[in-house]
């Protein structure tokens, strides 16, 4: 990867959060990013897919500067996130905007369209009225709304062009990197490909970032370039989205290809099966936390934290099963 088109950089990330456990028990530590390493380039988009409570919301808080991480290093467009001050963070925070699940949720229900989407410009700028109407209009253009929305409000459209609203929203800055949390799971699967091609036409247009968070595998394979899996906020398999789906090594990647259903035989992963539940985060398994589920464990994964493992080309693996030659 090109440093010159790197936008954002994380080097053992971590987010520890304390929690009560009542009277009389001492706080317990959640470690909802533990060690997390990923690299984002512009006009490149990083999915991020795992079950509930693996840390990929937590991680989107981290890249969007809600919160500071614990530590580790986070850089984004060659600055230092984990140590600026808090001037410098509401400078960065424009160049970083995020796009959420819910459609309706995240717009103001007694705004019209063109006030909801011109808001950024608002805030964060002094241009006159008449330059930011037009700006929104332009922008309504590019994500396929028609000039009459602009004195509407968002009740009056369908969740696809909710989304829209919100995705030209976001756009308005012409931010770096676009954090997209779920952006299409509430939508109709009819319309969810449509949205889909609407930002991928947009990042090649405005040579975007994004880091893409997902459940959906199917979704993360047509829009990614590059897969990130975590389980209970470590990294479990990362590459690129060819050598994820068609050579994914760990047993919890195999496991999540093999329950997104295929209509064509060939797509088809071989089942692994999971037994259990995730674990809770305040009680973390010893050793490989994955190996309470993991059909191939032994004893050394019950008792020995694995490394990541780099393989020959270039795809990262944590598993002790990998690196012995047993997977």
């Amino acid at each position: 990867m090109s440093t010159q088109n790197l936008v954002l950089e994380a080097r053992n990330l971590a987010r520890f959060y304390e929690v009560s456990q009542g009277a009389f028990k001492p706080t317990a530590v959640v470690k909802a990013l533990d060690g997390v390493s990923f690299q984002v380039e512009a006009g490149k988009t990083l999915a991020v897919v795992g079950e509930s409570g693996c840390g990929k919301s937590t991680l989107a808080r981290q890249v969007t500067m809600i919160e500071r991480p614990t530590s580790g290093e986070l850089n984004f467009d060659g600055f230092d996130l984990v140590n600026a001050s808090d001037q410098q963070l509401k400078s960065a925070r424009q160049r970083v905007q995020m796009i959420f699940q819910d459609p309706y949720g995240s717009l103001n229900p007694r705004k019209k369209v063109g006030t909801i989407i011109g808001e950024p410009l608002t805030i964060n700028s002094d241009i006159s009225k008449e330059e930011r109407e037009e700006r929104v209009r332009n922008m309504m253009g590019k994500v396929g709304l028609r000039p009459e929305h602009y004195s509407r409000y968002p009740h009056m459209f369908s969740g696809g062009q909710r989304q829209r609203i919100a995705v030209a929203r976001a756009l308005m800055l012409e931010p770096k990197l676009v954090v997209a949390d779920e952006p299409v799971s509430a939508l109709d699967v009819s319309v969810q490909a449509q949205v889909l091609n609407l930002l991928m036409d947009l990042q090649q247009e405005m040579t975007l970032a994004f880091l893409f968070i997902s459940h959906d595998l199917s979704v993360v394979r047509h829009i990614a370039d590059d897969v990130l899996v975590m389980y209970l906020g470590q990294v479990a398999e990362a590459g690129t989205t060819e050598q994820i789906f068609k050579n994914s090594r760990h047993p919890y990647t195999q496991a999540l290809l093999a329950s997104t259903p295929h209509l064509q035989a060939k797509n088809r992963q071989q089942r692994v099966v999971l037994t259990g539940e995730i674990p809770s985060p305040l009680s973390p398994p010893s050793g490989c936390v994955f190996h309470t589920r993991c059909p191939y464990a032994n004893d050394r994964c019950t008792t020995e934290i694995p490394v990541a493992t780099l393989l020959a080309d270039g795809q990262q693996v944590t598993c002790h099963g990998v690196e012995e030659g047993r997977i």
